[in-house]
């Protein structure tokens, strides 16, 4: 939605910036009465918000299993909810911590509907729960039973993404070219490829066509027309799968 960021308590006159903190509450007194104090209103859909498993990872040897994931899950659903891409007018990247969210959301689910996992599947939702959110397990990393995880988490991530970067370039009065047009339709139907299979590609498509997205992105809003080169390059590949 757009609004103006920058907020005045009327109760106090304290002023906070919304889009920093997220909260409509005035810092000062906790007053829900404020105005908004800049010209212009901006597009903002991002809020602060952590993927915090700490939980989660505790409830594995405590609680039973289905309880245990139903908590990763609802903490990963929460998570994408909440996170958004554009903050006070700014398109953001599409980020790693975003796509271990949804992957683990698809990878947790897939596993609790399984009559049994071996020691790669369980070592690898480990691994998606114990390590850095930002630290995505390679390609090569995926068991063959669960990249259709990754695959569908990436295809609806994409999905997400270019959602909202129509709606940053219609706020913003940017205009999409032509080459930029052919390489985000191109994207379009190949996440909706993805979708139909289930999510079951390899994982190193599904990791190109993140890239590929990430580099139109780059020259879209950062005029980078090295990265729109990088885009064409690595979409061919795609095609040829």
């Amino acid at each position: 939605m757009e609004i103006r960021g920058e907020r005045e308590c009327k109760n106090c006159g304290a002023r906070w910036s919304y889009y920093d903190t997220g909260n409509v509450a005035c810092p000062e007194c906790e007053s829900l009465h404020s105005v908004g104090v800049d010209d212009d209103r901006k597009l903002h859909t991002a809020n602060r918000v952590e993927l915090d498993l700490t939980e989660a990872v505790a409830q594995l040897d405590e609680v039973p299993e289905d309880e245990a994931l139903s908590t990763v899950k609802s903490t990963c659903r929460e998570f994408q909810r909440k996170h958004g891409f554009v903050h006070a007018g700014e398109l953001r990247d599409l980020d790693d911590t975003y796509l271990v969210a949804g992957e683990l959301l698809q990878v947790a689910d897939m596993v609790g509907r399984s009559l049994g996992r071996d020691d790669d599947e369980e070592f690898y939702l480990l691994s998606l729960l114990r390590g850095d959110e930002a630290d995505r397990p390679a390609p090569d990393e995926v068991p063959e039973s669960l990249r259709a995880g990754r695959g569908l988490a990436y295809a609806e991530a994409v999905r997400e993404y270019r959602r909202e970067l129509r709606e940053w370039a219609d706020a913003s009065d940017v205009t999409i070219d032509r080459p930029a047009t052919e390489v985000l339709s191109a994207i379009d139907e190949h996440a909706k490829r993805i979708r139909a299979l289930e999510g079951d590609v390899p994982a190193r498509e599904a990791e190109r066509l993140v890239a590929v997205l990430r580099e139109v992105t780059r020259y879209v809003r950062d005029d980078d027309e090295a990265a729109l080169a990088q885009a064409q390059n690595r979409l061919s590949g795609l095609d040829e799968n």
